[in-house]
């Protein structure tokens, strides 16, 4: 029923092309959202953005949201997506698909066997996949980066 795209010209989209890794310095211990505890060593070690991220490199891209149809699952406009071609797209996954030409993000909705994309925010509607329509899946999101506030 729901039908994914396996080529997709990577030049025209965000590639991943691992030129150098990026390692920057992860300390073993998590922070703590109370009170820390005096007996912890502040022990690093170094961690790659790039294997921390992403466990399927030939099939992962980056694309950039614009609009605000998914703020309530905590996608903001400006934020960046890494999506997994290589996942399957089940019910409830949040994942970039084509629609009649358009790109979106939306959630994936299966109900009483019918495909549905959407949107986490009241304003939108969800919108039904009938088979006369052009639809595609490009991926299923995998991580969200967003600036903090």
């Amino acid at each position: 029923m729901i039908k994914t795209i396996i080529n997709i010209d990577m030049d025209k989209k965000f590639s991943l092309h691992k030129k150098k890794s990026l390692q920057r310095p992860l300390f073993l211990t998590p922070v703590m959202a109370g009170f820390p505890s005096p007996a912890d060593d502040f022990v690093e070690k170094n961690l790659d953005l790039n294997e921390f991220l992403i466990k399927n490199k030939a099939a992962t891209f980056f694309v950039r949201v614009r609009g605000d149809s998914m703020k309530e699952a905590n996608i903001l406009s400006g934020d960046i997506l890494i999506v997994d071609r290589s996942l399957e797209p089940t019910d409830k996954k949040i994942i970039i698909a084509k629609l009649f030409e358009e790109f979106t993000v939306k959630r994936l909705r299966i109900k009483n066997d019918k495909l549905f994309l959407e949107p986490q925010n009241p304003k939108f509607q969800p919108i039904e996949i009938k088979e006369d329509m052009d639809f595609e899946v490009f991926g299923v999101v995998t991580y969200i980066i967003h600036q903090a506030k």
